[in-house]
């Protein structure tokens, strides 16, 4: 071999160390008319560049011109590793029989050290095949031999590739010390698109062991890797897509894997690598609620894996076929089968996956009536329930749930139900993003249901009362990790607040939006979002267990807390009070949706004046509502104070629109857990008050004005409030309730801080606010459905953020927020909320007055003025509001922004 033929072999690692360049060196080696030998290198260099980035059809052209140019040459060795890459590439176009065959011939013409590469490219068509234990014959079969001949690039190879055929048969350990031992090697070579690929592996071994935000922050590391290198993710996104399934974050997977498959597509890409695509398109379109969706999705995934001999993947999107048909209502004798004869297959290929298939199988045949084959498939699913991942034991102990309530034992059922919880709690508390936290739960919804079903049945309102907490606003029993102090985090988030605020500038000005602003706004919110979801949360905990008995001893004689729990579609009010739990049955939830929703309109058009003749029309909406929620409860509230607790799906409820709690002291909580904590939250000492005036206004933010001349300080400045003779500072005594003692410890030594026009920035904002005892934000509020961590507060500066929120030490105490939208939420997983007010209760904040809807700037201040004339008198923020509400003029302007506000929390 002489010199000119070593500097053309360099061409083939270097496709893999840096694609674009070899493919450009490549092209000038054939432009020069090179000898037989060099033009087969160059074709084949320019194949694995069209097979893997390019067009598929283009590399099969120059793979076949390769080989027959080795042939030519008269190389066997040369013809032998050319013909191992057309295999590969015949495959991935869904040749699989002309595919194997090559593979057959470059066996038999190569030898030793080119035969131990060509096996290990066999091996990697055997994983492409989902045919694992022949890939695991061959690459044991290579790696000592390119061992042996010290090659490292292709030993490292073929350790990852080991690697990744462990993961799929769920060997996580077997599979963790090939990847350690591969990346010590991968470590000592110049291969960037290698490294970047050892790097998505390991995300994928972190995704398999249950660690999402790992899983998450390599992948995206891979993916800034390829960035680089200028080549396309397809197999990336597939993972990626694996990730954001199991992190709650279907309708993602579903938008990525969608938009690259039309990618692939319009690049003549692999077909192997669009039924993939469309396999995990047709899965998150299934958990995304599109049942449909994933029927065609999966079809046509089943139609291009058998025409591709794929049968591990065939038999992979079959099950999500029978899963997408029974969404759609088409349970049936022959789905049964179908479920149960998929198991078998999975089971004998030794897929993870198997226990959901026997799952599915028992969840149909359960629909039929056909409770002994329901038993049979369940029994085999519960099997996964003692090891394995967190999602994996989840589906044990949901088959074992379903056994116990078909063999009629309740107590079964909520032991099982309890067990599976246990597991999720464990695996949420992983998470360090409160968004992860909250999607996650809807893993767990099923559970819940039957418990909840099973405690309906058997363990009366007690029983009913605790399951409805158990998974009821879980997010907020402990607070979420801390962001980190990540340079790149924090630049992010500050560029961000600039182009947010240049975009809003521009709209405010001409009217018209801005497309490069904001397509730079969305990128940096991708980038911001994708740095907190790698947060990793605490050590899994025990918690603090829900204990009705603790409520009722709280709620005392005089206040009733009303918690709603939703089953099969209906309301049931569970009456709180006076040492007992009542049930009441009340209406249907999806009817009160439509209600709430004709409220919230309603609501909308009264904040305009002029629109006086729709109040009756409103009021006797509020009146429906009330019978749909409340039903025959309502009767039974007393004449004290009242706390809500509604599901995540009413969310947006006036409350304090219906009648029978229109003059009462009225507050509203996620969860009886959550009101608990706030009732026995402390303020901080110091009693330090913080007034915030935004932008933009339309009554130019008139509370603060005349709140800061009430205290006696100016803008930007802090100074004294006249106290009381007499009273002691400190940390309320027994018997207090602690909003009584911060309103009165306030009123001795507070100190007042107010931030408006270019002193309302972020920074500054966010500095005063952290410990303060109150805070009143009088700022345009904007809800985010799309992405609620970035609802926002508009400072001087840009909007005032979620994440911003998380970052806090400690929130304020308690929290005014007299603006728009600023008690809206979005409801995720299985009755959790993430929006503004979810954000400050797990951060410290007792209490929070906010709006669902949009409401008259100009009604707010006369409202917020005598909300605070309450707080100033001792009172708490529910009793506050009550009383300003009878405060305002008795038109229906004022009467609807009264209507909009409520009181969260107990300060």
């Amino acid at each position: 071999m002489t010199a000119g033929n070593d500097s053309v072999l360099e061409l083939l690692p270097m496709v893999f160390a840096a694609p674009n360049e070899a493919l450009t060196r490549a092209e000038g080696v054939l432009a020069a008319d090179p000898p037989p030998l060099h033009a087969s290198v160059a074709h084949q260099v320019i194949g694995i560049w069209q097979r893997d980035f390019g067009d598929t059809r283009l590399a099969l052209a120059h793979l076949r011109r390769a080989r027959d140019l080795a042939a030519r040459a008269d190389s066997p060795e040369r013809e032998a590793d050319v013909l191992a890459t057309l295999g590969v590439a015949l495959v991935h176009s869904g040749r699989t029989r002309e595919g194997l065959a090559a593979f057959e011939r470059g066996v038999a013409r190569g030898t030793g050290h080119t035969r131990a590469r060509v096996l290990f490219r066999r091996a990697y068509v055997w994983w492409v095949l989902g045919r694992h234990k022949e890939a695991l014959e061959d690459v044991r079969r290579a790696i000592p031999v390119l061992r042996q001949a010290d090659d490292v690039i292709w030993t490292a190879r073929a350790l990852t590739l080991r690697a990744t055929v462990h993961l799929a048969l769920g060997s996580v350990e077997r599979a963790d010390a090939d990847f350690t031992a591969a990346e010590r090697l991968w470590d000592t070579t110049g291969q960037e698109h290698d490294k970047a690929d050892a790097v998505e592996s390991r995300g994928l071994a972190a995704f398999r062991s249950g660690d999402v935000p790992a899983a998450l922050r390599l992948l995206d590391e891979a993916e800034e890797r390829y960035a680089k290198l200028g080549t396309p993710t397809f197999v990336l996104t597939i993972r990626r897509c694996e990730v954001l399934m199991a992190a709650g974050l279907a309708p993602e997977a579903l938008a990525e894997a969608d938009a690259a498959t039309a990618a692939l597509d319009g690049i003549g890409g692999q077909s192997t690598r669009r039924a993939e695509l469309l396999l995990v398109a047709a899965r998150a379109a299934r958990l995304a609620g599109e049942p449909r969706t994933s029927l065609a999705r999966a079809a046509l995934a089943v139609r291009l894996f058998a025409g591709q001999r794929r049968t591990w993947y065939e038999t992979h999107a079959r099950l999500v076929l029978i899963e997408a048909r029974a969404a759609t209502g088409r349970g049936s004798g022959r789905l049964v089968a179908d479920a149960a004869a998929v198991a078998e297959r999975l089971a004998a290929f030794g897929a993870p996956a198997a226990p959901e298939a026997s799952l599915l199988a028992g969840r149909i045949a359960l629909g039929l009536g056909w409770t002994a084959d329901a038993e049979r498939h369940l029994a085999v699913a519960a099997r996964s329930r003692h090891g394995g991942p967190p999602l994996a034991r989840m589906t044990g102990w949901a088959a074992q749930a379903l056994r116990a309530r078909a063999a009629g034992s309740a107590r079964g059922v909520l032991e099982a139900c309890r067990r599976g919880l246990d597991v999720l709690d464990d695996h949420r508390m992983t998470l360090g993003a409160s968004e992860l936290r909250a999607r996650a739960t809807a893993q767990g919804a099923e559970l819940a249901a039957l418990a909840q079903e099973a405690s309906l049945v058997s363990g009366g309102p007690r029983r009913l009362l605790v399951w409805s907490e158990r998974w009821r606003a879980t997010v907020l029993t402990a607070p979420p990790t801390r962001p980190p102090a990540d340079p790149a985090l924090l630049s992010g988030m500050t560029a961000f607040r600039e182009i947010a605020a240049r975009a809003e500038a521009a709209r405010t000005d001409g009217g018209r939006p801005v497309p490069a602003l904001e397509r730079e706004q969305r990128r940096l919110e991708r980038e911001i979002r994708s740095r907190t979801l790698h947060m990793r949360g605490g050590a899994p905990g025990d918690g603090d267990r829900f204990d009705v008995g603790r409520l009722l001893r709280r709620l005392g004689d005089g206040v009733r807390l009303v918690e709603l729990a939703v089953l099969d579609g209906r309301v049931h009010v569970l009456l709180c009070g006076q040492g007992r739990v009542r049930r009441f049955e009340a209406g249907l939830l999806a009817e009160a949706e439509r209600e709430a929703e004709h409220v919230q309109a309603g609501l909308r058009r009264l904040a305009h004046p002029g629109a006086e003749a729709r109040l009756p029309l409103v009021e006797a909406a509020g009146a429906r509502l009330q019978e749909l929620l409340l039903g025959p409860a309502a009767a039974h509230l007393g004449s004290g104070p009242v706390v809500v607790v509604p599901p995540g799906r009413l969310h947006r409820v006036p409350w304090a629109l219906l009648p029978a709690l229109r003059e009462r002291v009225l507050s509203v909580s996620p969860s009886a857990s959550s009101w608990l904590r706030a009732r026995d939250t402390a303020p901080p000492p110091g009693g330090r008050q913080v007034l915030v005036r935004g932008p933009g206004l339309a009554s130019g933010g008139a509370e603060v004005t005349e709140l800061a001349e009430r205290y006696g300080v100016r803008a930007g400045g802090a100074g004294g409030v006249p106290g009381t003779a007499g009273a002691v500072p400190g940390t309320p005594g027994a018997g207090v309730h602690p909003a009584r003692a911060a309103a009165s410890y306030a009123r001795d030594v507070s100190r007042t801080t107010v931030l408006e026009g270019d002193a309302a920035r972020v920074p500054r904002v966010l500095r005063e606010l952290d410990g303060a005892a109150s805070a009143h934000i009088a700022a345009h509020g904007t809800f985010r459905a799309d992405s609620p961590l970035f609802s926002s507060l508009r400072m001087a500066d840009g909007p005032l953020i979620v994440h911003d929120f998380e970052r806090l030490d400690r929130s304020p105490y308690r929290i005014i927020l007299s603006c728009c939208d600023t008690a809206r939420f979005a409801s995720v997983g299985a009755d959790e909320l993430l929006g503004l007010v979810t954000a400050l209760l797990p951060l410290g904040t007792a209490g929070v007055v906010a709006c669902s809807a949009p409401v008259n700037d100009e009604a707010v201040v006369p409202l917020m003025l005598a909300l605070h004339k309450g707080l100033d008198a001792g009172l708490s923020l529910a009793e506050a509001l009550r009383d300003a509400r009878a405060a305002l003029p008795d038109d229906a302007v004022h009467r609807a922004t009264g209507w909009a506000f409520s009181a969260f929390g107990a300060a």
